[in-house]
């Protein structure tokens, strides 16, 4: 498969007057296209900070990243972020918070327009688009979101904890939509979680991080049948041996 992002020998160190903080050591990964990779380790190993990293908000103190064949140097609009909070207007209504980014970029033409309220129809939020984020439930809210995100036209998508504000059963249904999407749209993706059952159920590939400062302690291909949904994966035999393996890797 064709590999559009690379991580090479990337190290990142926080600076301050007094001390330095080792965020990440000597990290190496490739994510090929349409690849959904999912990141799990301990709290505060770095996770966010590798999103940052990849998504060019941050440089890397050392190595090298490399998107698409350049080096990423800046934020790129071939990333799209989703964080833990939808992160909605309450004052804009849900087509008006889908538009925001195309607003803020100076890129609200018909086409992107079109393009947008196409994902809002055809993720069936049309009926709700005039409507107010409070009047939403969380998990249509968090749908809301990576259409937002989506509506920019990123090739990869960097999903920090986007499920962890949610209750465990809308939880588990928005992973169906969310998964069920970025296919459709056929989009890389990088997930960041604390949940391992999250991590096996949506992710083709599953890297385990070791404490701070990060570095990837296991790379493991997820040998589940693909054509299932993220509900369905986790009834499947492979499932518990996927669990007992990252588990005791993480607790270690």
């Amino acid at each position: 498969m064709n590999k559009i992002l690379t991580l090479e020998n990337v190290t990142l160190s926080y600076q301050t007057k007094t001390s330095e903080t080792k965020a990440v050591s000597n990290l190496n990964f490739s994510v090929s296209e349409g690849e959904f990779v999912a990141m799990i380790g301990p709290s505060g190993c770095g996770k966010t900070s590798i999103l940052s990293l990849i998504a060019g908000l941050i440089k890397p103190s050392s190595g090298k990243i490399t998107m698409f064949g350049s080096e990423v140097i800046e934020p790129s609009k071939r990333t799209g972020y989703m964080l833990q909070k939808d992160h909605l207007f309450p004052w804009r209504n849900i087509e008006n918070n889908v538009f925001l980014p195309l607003e803020i970029k100076k890129n609200k033409t018909e086409e992107n327009l079109a393009y947008s309220k196409g994902l809002i129809e055809k993720y069936g939020l049309r009926e709700f688009s005039k409507y107010y984020p409070k009047q939403l439930s969380g998990g249509m809210r968090q749908r809301v979101a990576l259409i937002r995100t989506l509506s920019q036209k990123p090739d990869i998508l960097l999903l920090d904890e986007p499920f962890s504000a949610l209750d465990y059963q809308t939880r588990l249904s928005v992973c169906d939509d969310v998964y069920k999407i970025i296919k459709s749209e056929k989009k890389t993706a990088i997930l960041v979680t604390h949940d391992i059952s999250e991590a096996i159920s949506l992710a083709d590939t599953v890297l385990v991080l070791s404490k701070r400062p990060a570095t990837i302690l296991d790379s493991c291909e997820m040998d589940i049948d693909k054509s299932l949904t993220p509900l369905k994966r986790r009834e499947h035999p492979a499932f518990s041996k996927w669990f007992e393996k990252l588990w005791k890797e993480l607790n270690l």
